[in-house]
């Protein structure tokens, strides 16, 4: 079943090493979401980059220090009830939110996918 709709995504970028109450901050929010009943979220690990604080992150072999970006794409409501959590969350990074046009793909329950 196809369906679509406005939402919002959002990137968060912030580096490997960040926390929240002791556990990856990547992990952390994303148990967020599920918890808040998002459609998705998505950690990327980026190759070398750098945001506020003007410190390049590197993704070499023994660093624990990589880029990361979470992208999570919902609607504008669901979106809403995340960002609060993030204000305490997110100590240190960027956060970019834009209007996108959602297209999304969900099986029919009695329905088997063909091939």
């Amino acid at each position: 079943m196809k369906e679509q709709f406005e939402g919002n995504m959002l990137r968060i970028h912030f580096g490997e090493g960040d926390k929240w109450q002791s556990k990856p901050l990547y992990e952390a929010i994303v148990a967020k979401c599920k918890e808040l009943g998002m459609a998705g979220a998505i950690v990327y690990r980026g190759l070398e980059g750098y945001g506020s604080s003007a410190r390049i992150r590197h993704s070499r072999a023994l660093s624990r220090d990589a880029p990361i970006m979470l992208s999570i794409i919902d609607t504008k409501e669901q979106i809403a009830k995340l960002l609060p959590h993030l204000d305490v969350m997110v100590e240190e990074g960027l956060i970019a939110m834009s209007d996108v046009e959602v297209i999304r793909y969900v099986p029919q329950e009695g329905v088997r996918p063909k091939g």
